[in-house]
């Protein structure tokens, strides 16, 4: 049994608050106001005593106990009656500690996502989880229930902050020393955001399809502050050669055209998310990429994602690829609306090789047998529904929205209830894959129809090779240059699955594949 004190101003008492999600925990001095900046010095404690098992406020925190500098994060988002933090791990003395929080890889820079704009809490979550599920990072989550200063906050997204690290976005930390040769050519992670004149540079080129606007690129890790002037000239000028390249007539060869530039399968991967989930923010804010040095490959990768709160919905703007209710719309066309603000045109540019839009039309079809089926995508969507059932009536207790256009100004009835908001959300992607299905770009290059369409990455690799394929994967036997069998895998009976391969010496390996239907 829970008892709640409620007062004018909200819920308190929430000391003996019990749930099934992690709880955690804020506690500043004197209770002050959290500000947007600077961060300020709290203690947080979080309680997770396992899966199934009931974590309560007043408990001693088993996952962490300790200081942590927080501040309110977010533009629009901060704007919200429930407010997002980001904060660091931080030790005693104010160090930055690295820590791992519920089963999450150790760092000290962390994001609490509100979701005050999201009624389902999925559009966040679903977005990370496919685009991992696909092969690459994005940024774990996990569910959680927050009380600061004794004040009840609903339910978050505790996760991971985009940045440079090992387990996060794995490329190499670029140093305030490297000014020269391999050593300049990475690691950067930057964006299309909002931008300052301080932390961005303008683009030699407007977007094809909005010729009197300007598109700035911010630069977002290493930070501005700590970037050197060469550093910055480099990356300035990388993404300057790649636009020279990516606008002139050349632009589809593969050697030296824009190719030569691209992870193109992360840009493949990353059009599917932006436009299943529809997102009006894909493209001009919060789009991440990044680039290692070039002994690592040097191109520049698209993502990781990130701001899904805008996205799988119908939007109330003068925009008809967002405002549309029958599943409709290209997100990579956003610069047809003049909002803010401007994404360059490169996805409106790529359209144009026939060979990258079949890579999207393969691709999608492909994961539209997997991860992107109704059922596989309804199983995300029932699975967390089922988890967060006791928590969001406390949330919605706390924060009264259902029913309401609250955040993104929507079209249509708002459902009363979380079922109803999550009926209405499995609704909206069925109307989103009928129409992808019959509009997706591009056109079937497979060749013969009758053969397996299959994927197999990373290459090189280290530790797990990973398969996909459009037919059920039987086994897999990985061979020397000999021709001697050094690995086996049986009976996998899936359309993804995954080969341990670190125990094998560094060199090259066959392999090959076997498919339930008898094909090789």
């Amino acid at each position: 049994m829970i008892f709640l004190l409620l007062t004018g101003s909200g819920m308190f008492g929430f000391g003996q608050l019990s749930s099934n999600l992690p709880i955690v925990v804020v506690t500043t001095p004197g209770g002050t106001d959290i500000p947007n900046e600077p961060k300020i010095t709290a203690d947080m404690k979080i309680i997770h005593n396992g899966s199934g098992l009931v974590n309560n406020a007043g408990d001693t925190g088993n996952v962490y106990t300790g200081k942590v500098g927080i501040e309110i994060r977010g533009r629009h988002s901060a704007s919200l009656p429930q407010k997002p933090y980001g904060f660091e791990t931080r030790d005693e003395a104010g160090i930055n500690l690295n820590v791992s929080i519920l089963g999450m890889p150790e760092e000290n820079d962390w994001i609490l996502t509100a979701n005050y704009n999201d009624k389902t809490f999925l559009r966040n979550y679903l977005a990370f989880e496919l685009f991992r599920e696909m092969g690459h990072y994005a940024p774990r989550t996990v569910y959680c229930e927050v009380v600061l200063n004794d004040q009840y906050k609903g339910i978050y997204l505790i996760g991971e902050k985009i940045k440079q690290d090992k387990n996060r976005v794995n490329i190499a930390k670029l140093n305030p020393d490297e000014h020269s040769g391999d050593d300049l050519t990475g690691g950067y992670i930057f964006a299309n955001d909002y931008y300052t004149e301080y932390d961005s540079w303008l683009s030699n080129y407007s977007p094809m399809n909005r010729r009197d606007a300007d598109v700035y690129f911010v630069y977002f890790d290493p930070k501005p502050d700590i970037l050197t002037t060469s550093q910055k000239t480099y990356l300035k000028d990388f993404v300057d050669s790649f636009e020279n390249v990516l606008y002139s007539p050349d632009f589809k060869y593969r050697s030296t055209g824009y190719r030569a530039y691209l992870d193109v399968n992360s840009f493949v991967d990353y059009f599917i998310i932006g436009e299943l989930s529809r997102n009006v923010d894909a493209y001009k804010k919060s789009r991440f990429y990044f680039k290692d040095k070039d002994s690592n490959g040097g191109v520049i990768h698209s993502g990781p994602p990130w701001d899904f709160d805008w996205a799988w919905k119908d939007i109330k703007e003068n925009c008809i690829h967002f405002n549309q209710t029958d599943g409709s719309g290209w997100a990579y066309r956003v610069n047809d609306c003049n909002n803010w603000p401007v994404p360059p045109s490169w996805e409106v540019r790529l359209m144009q090789d026939d060979a990258f839009a079949n890579q999207i039309h393969d691709r999608y079809f492909l994961l539209r047998k997997t991860i992107l089926s109704e059922t596989s995508l309804y199983h995300v969507v029932d699975s967390v529904a089922t988890l967060l059932d006791e928590a969001q009536a406390r949330h919605y207790q706390k924060w009264d929205i259902l029913g309401i256009n609250a955040g993104t100004p929507e079209y249509g009835e708002q459902p009363e209830t979380f079922s109803g908001e999550i009926e209405k959300f499995k609704s909206w992607i069925a109307r989103r894959l009928d129409w992808l299905d019959a509009n997706m770009v591009g056109e079937n290059s497979s060749g013969d129809d009758d053969r397996a369409i299959f994927r197999v990455f990373p290459n090189p690799v280290a530790a797990y090779l990973r398969v996909e394929s459009d037919e059920i994967i039987d086994r897999i036997i990985i061979f020397s240059l000999l021709g001697n069998p050094v690995l086996e895998k049986n009976e996998c009976g899936d359309f993804i699955t995954s080969v341990n391969v670190s125990e094998l010496p560094p060199g090259l390996f066959i392999a090959r594949i076997y498919f339930k239907s008898g094909e090789v």
